[in-house]
């Protein structure tokens, strides 16, 4: 069963957004040393109740997006598009955290999958 894991929160000025959210819920907002500009996202101590995220910069219409973790990412690929969705973009390994696609429900509601990587 697939659990959300991360949210992303699309925004044209993500510095900004990212000063709103830090002041606003007191949320540990830090850039991200990968390669895309990405600011990673603490929403409190692990080992409580709740999910950790990041903001990008607006690529999709969509402002809010939500991964869901998946045991095989091309087994699911697979299963949107015989439901009725489409796979929007990737799959893209991310170094370090595992393999993500965007894939579209029927309606064109926007979601992420990520099979991490084996711990």
């Amino acid at each position: 069963m697939g659990r959300p894991v991360h949210f992303e929160i699309l925004a044209r000025e993500p510095e900004k957004i990212s000063a709103f959210y830090s002041q606003l819920f007191d949320w540990k907002i830090t850039p991200w040393e990968g390669p895309m500009s990405y600011w990673l996202v603490s929403t409190g101590p692990e080992g409580t109740m709740g999910i950790d995220g990041g903001i990008m910069r607006r690529e999709f219409d969509q402002p809010v997006i939500n991964t869901i973790a998946v045991d095989s990412l091309e087994a699911s690929l697979a299963r949107v598009e015989a439901l009725g969705g489409k796979k929007v973009s990737g799959p893209d390994d991310i170094p370090g955290i595992g393999r993500h696609a965007y894939c579209a429900d029927p309606e064109g509601n926007l979601f992420g999958m990520l099979q991490p990587i084996p711990r």
